[in-house]
């Protein structure tokens, strides 16, 4: 069967509205010699032969690696029931609700994942969501700019992703903001350091919790000072691990934002991922994207809509708060059924057995000569170590073994090329880590 929906009949039909005879009367105004002459493309193949084909193809890909891999990106268990429930017609074709009147199935999903971001993270309004966790950060220091006025300066932790402080390298380039970036301290944030460089200019500072390097640090202090300073506090977190870890909330955050690929979103190759914002009452007029607010009708029934609109296709024109924040819907959508499938109980254990994965893990590395944690910090699921050679020589050795160890820091930070970033989730098993931790035993 041709991709070609039309017959012939058709598609004389449409040439006849045209006004030309043949398709190839489309192609008069370009000369003969200009034309190809041919195209290079195969015969075609049946559906089976192209099965067999392209399973051929996939049978070359290394399917059985154990990874060990994180730096903000985690192979979670997946509930076989979100891809039911979002494969659904009127969920999987659903687009941007426009018109949101008519779009309360939409809308409705969209506010139950909004209330479900501001119950996890402790915040009293989130959005519809923003294209990924490094986007996320960018919109964040822009309502914080947008809010502070004449303050063009961001403060940002080193130990924030370098993913995504390259992306707010990109994002910012042609705007007039001074990002200054605090060195860490060993994998940790430099507090001190980071209250150093909020002053008059300041608009906010960024952290990230757990950071980079999987530690955990409590920024309540910083965000005082940071208020004290009349800068806003901007936190990006780990969902997971929320359930079991002080909130942006408790620490007295403006702003939280997340990568929320480890709430049912698949790895996939880097994507389509889930960018979550959720801020404070004080800073909503800020917030960007659509926010859908619960309301009654004239006859008394629930309704759902769009409500603080402030996108430039809307009312703000010039002065519209961001023009390239179109939420992720379907990925909101899965976050949402995740999260509701594993509850208040099933999120806390995913993030208990991680962390339970990871201390097992960092407890048996460590007993290998020359292999030391970066620091004594608490950690979660994630966590550095210190080898006796390069990491990117421990990780290619153990490739060849079905094993992926983990991330070398000395990709994104200089003087840390025997630095080993190593990740757990609910999904590694004890053999698993037994064995990894035999094979790099070996090799050192």
């Amino acid at each position: 069967m041709p991709y070609t929906p039309h017959t012939a009949e058709e598609t004389q039909a449409m040439l006849d509205v045209i006004g030309v005879k043949t398709i190839e009367d489309l192609f008069a105004d370009i000369p003969a010699d200009m034309r190809p002459k041919s195209f290079d493309l195969p015969q075609g193949l049946s559906e089976m032969e192209t099965c067999a084909y392209f399973e051929k193809l996939a049978g070359k890909n290394n399917t059985d690696l154990v990874s060990f891999l994180g730096a903000g990106f985690y192979n979670h268990y997946i509930p076989k029931a979100i891809d039911n429930l979002v494969g659904r017609g009127e969920f999987y074709t659903a687009y941007t609700p426009y018109q949101p009147e008519s779009s309360q199935g939409t809308l409705q999903a969209i506010f139950e994942f909004q209330t479900a971001v501001c119950n996890l993270l402790e915040m009293d309004a989130a959005n519809a969501s923003v294209y990924d966790g490094g986007f996320a950060i960018f919109e964040a220091m822009m309502m914080a700019v947008r809010a502070g006025r004449k303050r063009k300066k961001i403060v940002i932790d080193e130990s924030v992703n370098p993913f995504y402080r390259e992306m707010v390298d990109t994002y910012t380039d042609n705007i007039d903001v001074d990002i200054v970036v605090v060195p860490h301290a060993d994998g940790l944030s430099n507090l001190d350091a980071l209250k150093a460089a909020i002053d008059s200019d300041c608009a906010a500072v960024v952290v990230q919790n757990p950071n980079f390097f999987g530690n955990v640090q409590d920024f309540t202090e910083l965000f005082e000072h940071a208020h004290a300073n009349k800068a806003a506090g901007i936190i990006s977190v780990y969902p997971v691990m929320q359930s079991v870890m002080k909130t942006p909330g408790e620490m007295g955050a403006d702003i939280a934002v997340a990568e929320a690929q480890s709430l049912g979103q698949p790895l996939s190759f880097g994507g389509p991922y889930l960018g979550v914002m959720a801020c404070t009452k004080k800073m909503i007029r800020q917030l960007p994207g659509r926010i859908v607010g619960r309301t009654e009708d004239v006859d008394g029934k629930t309704g759902y809509v769009l409500t603080l609109q402030a996108r430039e296709q809307h009312i703000r024109r010039a002065k519209a708060t961001s023009n390239i924040c179109s939420n992720q819907g379907l990925c909101a959508l899965r976050a949402l059924i995740h999260m509701s499938l594993l509850g208040p109980e099933g999120l806390i254990r995913t993030a208990e057995l991680s962390m339970e994965r990871a201390h097992y893990l960092a407890d048996r590395l460590t007993m290998i000569d020359g292999v030391e944690l970066l620091n004594d910090a608490p950690f979660c699921n994630e966590f550095a170590i210190r080898l006796p050679i390069n990491a990117e020589d421990a990780i290619e050795a153990l490739m060849d073994k079905g094993f992926v160890t983990g991330y070398p820091a000395g990709r994104a930070y200089e003087g840390m090329d025997n630095v080993l970033l190593v990740a757990c989730t609910e999904l590694h098993s004890f053999e698993q880590i037994g064995v990894f931790t035999e094979l790099l035993g070996g090799i050192l």
